[in-house]
């Protein structure tokens, strides 16, 4: 007699399940029960098809009703709900939505796939939000399409820095919508351990999303017009994805007595099976085994879906399959990086009370002398005692996920450290280096297993005791420009063997490096010396991911407005470049630590002063390695992007202090002077000159402008007397401004209208006009002196200023700037 199974939901699990048991068993009776229309879709695909990247609303449809219908010979009824599961008679009551009917139907064996649904709060004021969409399926993707496409969206608020939240970030994000981010805990990516998330914090700010941690939200207002966060900070939003979980669908479980826990998800044993032996469950609503710890977890992925789907079904026609647990295997794209995982993090071995030890490698994503490779930023946690592998994680640009492959079947596989020195990949140059990342993280533990380095992690650094430790740094000397931790003292590697005699004797010695391979060859060089030591892991790279993203968070705060993605120390217009003209260009992409900032160190000491680099790197810390380089050797950062066709970050660097940058020299806290060089003769950069003067000198200070070119336009008055002029001078006259209420903007001058548009916000808001400013400048004591020079270079006469302007040569600035704390060049 053939079976009657009834299979209660599509898409992944339920489908998966139907086809399966179909192809074992032609003779089964087998009903899909759907409440919603599609019964077979790509929910991960949809994020991407809100953002365009998937062009065709129909590629999102795996199977329609009628094709899989056809295919499988199944009875598929969509738009009808379960409503009562009566297990005794084992009948379960079905409401059709299409109609309104309600009737029962019996079953031999009965399969429960109905998902979760996205978690939604009963947040002050939510109910009211005529804004706020979740993402779970076909109609909410429609939803919020709809609403992009029609309604003009400049801003976007995403609650929950989950994987749904971050793909909608990005995807909206393409879409030019200004994105904000809000996360309750201290992180997005929960999969990640902080140090990993690290990368992508900065990166979402360097992408201008802003990033809101360790806050999350009281009560919407408005309907969802304003969000109030716990900390009371506000935020307007045009709309709101909300994403911070999802829940498991299982009333009609939990009304018929089936076993569930504490968070609502149906309780299965190793064949999938509830505690009713004919009903079975799987997908997102069941608790299943974590493979790693052994314990009780939920993990609502495709994968997992999909094998239990053939389980149930391969048990259902007799054979006894168990299901082994979930590592939660995932990956993610987060705009130019992939993120993946396997297995445990470090917080929930933490949590659980396992042993284990960390470790942080930084490879190239293939062979680094074959253009394209980009690093990778991998950790692997691991027993210390017998290898076992818990758990991995991955980011980088190129090659993350077919690593974290190898480890997740690696896990499975019940291989440990040692075992993945002898995973043997495939390898050419453009795929892989001969010995692959999974390898050196079998080396690398199989070392300190066998006493081999000790190591100590990044979080441990500023624990240390300062007084009976120090940090030997073995990198070379150009690199220290990228940051060092405190409490260090410095010896190249290549120096090392015959510098031993420097090493403290009573202090313990930490070694690193940029990415801790070298500081590991120091640490077996000190080591077989006699000196016992300990290698930092992951070096200082990775302590310093950590520190950069919280800077990056705390000035993205401060500044309260969009970061740009292309990052500079000064824009190319105050720095009096209209162009850059590279003389030398530099390609160090492929090049692993310390190589990229090693080439541009050795370019420039060949280059003359003011002379312009450009550089392309595949590194994605190479952006903020060589701002900080720039900063400390006294070279000009001009630029600084991700060139995406190129796939690399690409820089350009002027020899030397700029010269403009140069007369912008900060304060010196002994001298109470301060002196401005104003060159420019734009309406708004004198307002501000002599605001900032004025400002100086009510702090006391003694002030001196010092005027040059077409700042001395600024000095003109306005019914000057007739002067005798050559001919030069009188076309001079005719093409400068006549008095400072001539002069023009610097930005959107709007055909002359800008200047009177500006003076009438100024007159509006009671900020004094340019001529009331120099005039309570010059009472104060400010002194206002012209250049003598570029009055006769300009043809201006004496006649021509202002009561209370001075005439003077170079001299007079310098000797000014003598006793100045404070150099402006505007």
């Amino acid at each position: 007699m053939a079976k009657k199974v009834i299979i209660v939901g599509g898409v992944a699990g339920g489908a998966s399940t139907a086809a399966r048991l179909r192809r074992l068993d032609e003779n089964a009776e087998i009903i899909m029960i759907e409440k919603g229309e599609y019964i077979s879709f790509a929910n991960c695909g949809l994020p991407y098809y809100i953002g365009g990247t998937i062009n065709e609303r129909e590629k999102l449809i795996v199977q329609t009703v009628e094709e899989m219908s056809a295919k499988f010979n199944l009875d598929i009824r969509n738009l009808s709900e379960v409503i009562r599961i009566d297990k005794d008679n084992k009948k379960i009551k079905i409401g059709n939505k299409k109609n309104g009917e309600i009737y029962e139907e019996g079953y031999d064996v009965l399969v429960l796939s109905p998902g979760a649904n996205p978690l939604k709060p009963p947040i002050p004021g939510i109910e009211e939000c005529d804004n706020l969409f979740t993402l779970r399926n076909i109609p909410d993707t429609d939803k919020i399409k709809s609403y992009v496409d029609n309604k003009k969206i400049k801003n976007a608020v995403i609650v929950g820095g989950g994987f749904i939240g971050l793909e909608m970030a990005e995807n909206l994000h393409e879409r030019g919508i200004n994105i904000t981010l809000v996360e309750a805990s201290n992180q997005v990516m929960a999969a990640l351990d902080i140090e990993m998330v690290s990368i992508i914090h900065e990166h979402l700010i360097d992408k201008n999303i802003q990033l809101i941690l360790n806050d999350g939200v009281k009560s919407f207002d408005n309907k969802g017009k304003k969000i109030i966060l716990s900390s009371g900070k506000e935020i307007d939003a045009d709309m709101i994805i909300l994403s911070i979980g999802v829940k498991p669908e299982t009333a009609i479980a939990k009304d018929a007595n089936i076993k569930i826990n504490e968070k609502c998800a149906i309780v299965v044993d190793k064949n999938m099976k509830t505690s009713d032996p004919n009903i079975y469950a799987l997908g997102d609503a069941v608790e299943i085994m974590d493979f790693v710890n052994k314990k009780p977890t939920m993990i609502p992925l495709a994968w997992p879906a999909n094998r239990q789907g053939r389980i149930v079904a391969d048990n259902i026609c007799g054979k006894n399959v168990e299901y082994k647990g979930s590592l939660g295997s995932s990956v993610a794209k987060v705009f130019d990086y992939t993120v993946a995982t396997t297995g445990n993090n470090e917080k929930t071995l933490k949590r659980l009370g396992i042993e284990y030890k960390a470790i942080h490698i930084h490879p190239g994503s293939h062979a680094g002398y074959y253009p394209g490779a980009f690093p990778i930023a991998f950790k692997m946690l691991f027993d210390p005692k017998n290898g076992t592998i818990f758990g991995a994680q991955g980011v980088g640009m190129d090659g993350v996920e077919k690593r974290i492959d190898i480890i997740a079947t690696a896990i499975k596989g019940n291989l440990n450290v040692f075992d993945l020195q002898d995973v043997e990949v495939c390898y050419a140059p453009p795929y892989n280096s001969a010995k692959d990342p999974v390898n050196m993280l079998g080396y690398y533990a199989s070392n300190i297993i066998d006493g081999i380095v000790d190591i100590i992690e990044w979080d441990q650094i500023d624990k240390l005791d300062k007084k009976n430790s120090i940090i030997l740094d073995v990198r070379e000397e150009f690199e220290l420009a990228t940051g060092t931790f405190d409490n260090y003292m410095h010896i190249p590697l290549g120096e090392l063997r015959n510098r031993l005699n420097e090493i403290p004797k009573d202090k313990d010695i930490y070694v690193t490096c940029q990415v801790g391979l070298r500081g590991y060859v120091g640490c077996r060089l000190l080591e077989q010396h006699g000196i016992k030591c300990t290698n930092i892991d992951g070096g200082i790279k990775t302590y310093f991911y950590v520190k950069n993203a919280e800077k990056s968070i705390r000035d993205q705060h401060e500044r309260n407005k969009d970061i740009k993605e292309e990052v500079a120390v000064m824009s190319l217009e105050d720095l009096d470049i209209t162009e850059i003209n590279a003389k030398v260009t530099l390609n160090a992409c492929g090049l692993q630590c310390p190589g990229p900032i090693r080439k541009v160190f050795e370019e420039i000491s060949k280059m003359e002063d003011e002379e312009i680099l450009e550089v392309k790197a595949s590194d994605p810390g190479f952006s903020k390695d060589i701002k900080s380089w720039c900063e400390k050797t006294n070279n000009t950062l001009l630029k600084s992007e991700f060139n995406k066709d190129e796939k690399a970050f690409v820089a350009y660097i002027q020899k030397g202090t700029n010269k403009k940058q140069e007369s912008s020299t900060a304060l010196t806290a002994e001298k109470n002077g301060a002196t401005l060089v104003v060159f420019s003769g734009d309406f708004d950069k004198a307002i501000a000159s002599f605001i900032i003067a004025t400002g100086a000198a009510s702090m006391g200070k003694e002030v001196t402008m010092f005027f040059t070119f077409w700042g001395l336009n600024i000095l003109k008055q306005k019914n000057k007397p007739k002067v005798n002029k050559d001919s030069m001078e009188k076309m001079f006259d005719i093409m400068l401004p006549g008095h400072a209420g001539k002069l023009p903007l610097s930005q959107m001058n709007m055909m002359g209208m800008g200047p009177t548009m500006i003076k009438q916000i100024m007159k509006k808001h009671n900020v004094d006009d340019l001529e009331t400013l120099i005039t309570n400048a010059i009472k104060m004591g400010v002194k206002v002196v012209a250049c003598s020079m570029s009055m006769d270079l300009m043809g201006i006469k004496k006649e021509e200023f202002i009561d209370g302007v001075e005439i003077g040569g170079v001299a007079s600035y310098l000797g000014a700037t003598e006793d100045s704390g404070l150099n402006l060049f505007i």
